[in-house]
């Protein structure tokens, strides 16, 4: 399983009146690693013909996070066939786990923005290396 990572940095933008990090930030930090992910596995292949859409996040919020604290999110791709492709992310504090999601991802085709297979050359970007 090929892992990538990054950091974040809480910032006083990311924490709602809780005082904590807020769901909706590490919704965009999902979309972030993922797309930081597949630029990195498409390596400047031509996929300009495709594009990936969301069908479905399950978000697992097991601790929290603050102002100023650093945080490891690591993304890997799993199961992948058909028209789908699931992503999976978590986030850490301190090496402790903190937040785990799992999202559905759907091939589409760019220009008629209908579903379509996962083919061969997408396959070989997403196995692990």
């Amino acid at each position: 399983m090929a892992f990538f990572e990054t950091k974040y940095t809480v910032k006083s933008s990311h924490i709602d009146e809780l005082n904590h990090v807020n769901n909706v930030v590490y919704l965009q930090w999902i979309q972030d690693i993922a797309n930081l992910h597949w630029t990195q596995l498409k390596k400047g292949e031509d996929t300009t013909d495709y594009v990936w859409v969301v069908l479905r996040h399950e978000i697992d919020y097991v601790g929290q996070a603050l102002l100023g604290d650093s945080i490891v999110a690591k993304t890997w791709v799993g199961k992948t066939g058909g028209i789908r492709s699931i992503r999976h992310v978590e986030f850490y504090k301190n090496n402790k786990l903190i937040v785990k999601a799992k999202t559905t991802f759907c091939l589409v085709n760019s220009k008629s923005f209908k579903p379509t297979r996962i083919t061969d050359q997408i396959l070989m970007m997403l196995a692990p290396k």
